[in-house]
């Protein structure tokens, strides 16, 4: 005699209605997290499979961050956890309990552009603008890892102390290499940051 298989806590679709049909819903519970987004306490209740990245565009609306590859190779969600660029779609949310979160949304201050949106308008770092909120979030704490003196792949010396007059072309194209751009506005994009390197 054949058993049906007990549906596990997880699985999709496994509720049914007295029909015995699928409802679709799923049995995972969702809890709640805490979290400060672009300056403002938020509380949101997602499941524990849920992306930062769905959890901002869907819970917050705020799309900035792009859904693009969806499996942390573009860039293109890119936004800051604690001062420290992430992948929000390789992100749960529900792990970042209590942790300052910044998306592109947040870099104005007072109705101002960050200095690199400026730069990425002035000097045309953009096309259609899909990875732009990513790319510009990257540069962004690219810059404040050179201050801090983190060295990459393209440093040439290790011995001495890393500063942001370091930035190379070299090094902006090597820390940025995460940061992929369908329209390849690469050339530009470097432009854009290293300007705004040098009027740091």
């Amino acid at each position: 005699m054949s058993r049906t298989p007990k549906p596990r806590s997880g699985d999709a679709a496994t509720e049914k209605t007295p029909s015995g049909t699928a409802t679709g819903k799923s049995s995972i519970e969702s809890v709640p997290v805490n979290l400060t987004v672009n300056g403002l306490s938020r509380t949101i209740t997602v499941e524990p499979r849920m992306t930062l990245l769905d959890a901002l565009r869907e819970k917050l609306a705020l799309t900035g961050a792009k859904k693009a590859c969806d499996r942390g190779e573009c860039g293109a969600c890119t936004v800051h956890i604690d001062g420290r660029r992430v992948l929000s779609c390789m992100t749960l949310a529900a792990m970042l309990e209590g942790k300052k979160i910044t998306t592109i949304e947040g870099l104005e201050e007072n109705g101002m552009l960050h200095p690199l949106q400026l730069a990425f308008i002035e000097h045309d770092g953009f096309q259609c603008g899909f990875c732009t909120s990513g790319q510009i979030m990257s540069g962004v704490a690219m810059m404040e890892e050179a201050k801090a003196g983190w060295p990459s792949a393209a440093t040439a010396d290790l011995r001495r102390p890393f500063t942001p007059a370091d930035l190379s072309r070299e090094e902006i194209r090597e820390r940025m290499s995460g940061n992929l751009c369908r329209c390849a506005c690469y050339p530009n994009i470097v432009d854009a940051v290293a300007a705004t390197v040098a009027r740091s």
